[in-house]
Formats: structure tokens, C-alpha cells, sequence
């Protein structure tokens, strides 16, 4: 759910639509946080519910017929695509709370790593990938980014990831929405040429502003809260005992 569908849906869809535009979409996960949260039986306060009302009317500006980011009409697939990834990587940070996985916050991510590459790998080669990749053609550029990427996106930002995922609330880790979307218009203006308009800023602005307005609602606004073990949870039978256990006192 994360590697596969989240990071593969964006990749293939910024094919289709503006780096931007991908990322002020992703931007709604926190939006899907709180609906998965309240299917769970954790129904949200009327802050939260009036936040999402918000966010997702800012998401249907975004992506409604019309001038957008990137100067033309939005490639509702690749639109399409980057909203379902969004639920996917959602549903992945929500699982993964309560999913039976190693002590080790770095085996675990290494192990999700490992399977969410491979399955990466056997989609690519499905799709006949291989067959346009062009290494004599790569840049010195690409391979930089390659590098970055692998360094600070891979090792760095999701080993950190899959650890707040464990031991915070889903909605609180979701608050790096606020930046990302922010930090990708800006370099694609920059570094891709990507035009803005008018109406993407007002829709960034609705976005990033209904998924503040939800991750900093009080407690008492944002529903009954679950109970989570303080560490994470075991994959063995003993494990699970003493989580159950610690919540229990």
C-alpha cells in the first residue's frame, strides 16, 4: 500500500500531470487518515468533519475543468491516480499501527523496503519498462537525483516515517502535508518551469489549510481516541501479550 501503490501511483501519474499538482493532490492523505480512522469506529468531532467538508472541496477546485498548474486542463486519470495513491499510503500508515511487525523499527523498514521494491520491480518489468530504459542516454543530473532520492527520501524520510507511524497518532504524522505540497509548487516553478495560477493557489491554500485545521483540533474535537501501545507492537505471541497487557492497566 505504500511503496506500491503510494510511491508507484505518483510516479506514474507525474507522467500525466505537473510535479506540483501531484503533490498538492497527495496532500489530501490526511483527509483519508480521518475517514479510515472513523471506519475503524473512532468517529471524528465536528472540527474534523467540518475540515474535511473543506479539503475536499479544495480538491475539487484543484482538479474541476479549467485553467490549472502547468497552464491547460487537468489529466483526470493521472489526477485519479494520485488520489487513490493517496488513500493507499493512508491505508498503509493506518495498518501499520496495529499490523504485527518487528521491534526493530529498521528491520521493519528495511523489510518493507525490500518487498515494496520488489513488487515495484515485477510491475515495471510488466509494463515493459525495461524496455525504454536508456542508461547510455542518462545524465550526470539524473543520477544526482537517483542519489538524493535513495539517501533522503528512501533511507532517511521513510525509516523516520515508519517510525512516528508506530508510536503517533496517524493524524499527527500526516502533518507533514502542510509542507510538502508548499516546497514541490515552489521547485517545480523553479526547476521545471511548471506556470502557477490563481486557482491552484487558492486550492493549495484550501488544502493545506482544512489539513491544519484537522491535525491541530483539540482531542476533545477529534473524537474518541484509540488506544495505541506506547512501543511498538511485537510480531510474536508474547509480544502481543504485553502490549495487551500495558493497555490494560
Amino acid at each position: 500500500m505504500l511503496l506500491l501503490i503510494g510511491n508507484g501511483g505518483v510516479v506514474w501519474a507525474e507522467q500525466r500531470i505537473p510535479s506540483g499538482l501531484a503533490a498538492l493532490l497527495v496532500a489530501v492523505e490526511p483527509l483519508w487518515v480521518v475517514i479510515l480512522v472513523w471506519a475503524r469506529g473512532t468517529p471524528p468531532g465536528g472540527r474534523v468533519l467540518a475540515g474535511l467538508a473543506v479539503g475536499f472541496a479544495g480538491l475539487f477546485l484543484l482538479i474541476s475543468p479549467g485553467e490549472v498548474l502547468g497552464g491547460g486542463a487537468v489529466d483526470m486519470v493521472g489526477a485519479a491516480v494520485v488520489v487513490f495513491a493517496a488513500l493507499a499510503w493512508a491505508a498503509g500508515s493506518v495498518y501499520a499501527q496495529h499490523a504485527p511487525l518487528p521491534d526493530s523499527p529498521l528491520l521493519s523498514t528495511g523489510m518493507q523496503m525490500l518487498a515494496g521494491g520488489s513488487l515495484l520491480l515485477l510491475a515495471g518489468t510488466a509494463t515493459g519498462e525495461w524496455n525504454r530504459l536508456d542508461l547510455a542516454g542518462t545524465t550526470l543530473r539524473s543520477w544526482l537525483a537517483l542519489g538524493y532520492l535513495i539517501v533522503f527520501g528512501a533511507l532517511v524520510a521513510f525509516s523516520a516515517y515508519s517510525w512516528l507511524v508506530r508510536n503517533v497518532e496517524p493524524s499527527k504524522v500526516a502533518t507533514y502535508a502542510y509542507v510538502n505540497p508548499v516546497v514541490a509548487v515552489l521547485l517545480g516553478w523553479l526547476l521545471a518551469s511548471e506556470p502557477l495560477s490563481v486557482r491552484t493557489g487558492v486550492a493549495a491554500a484550501v488544502i493545506v489549510g482544512a489539513v491544519a485545521f484537522i491535525t491541530t483540533a483539540p482531542r476533545s474535537d477529534s473524537g474518541p481516541q484509540p488506544q495505541l501501545p506506547a512501543q511498538p507492537a511485537s510480531g510474536s505471541r508474547r509480544g502481543w501479550k504485553v502490549a495487551s497487557a500495558r493497555r490494560s492497566r
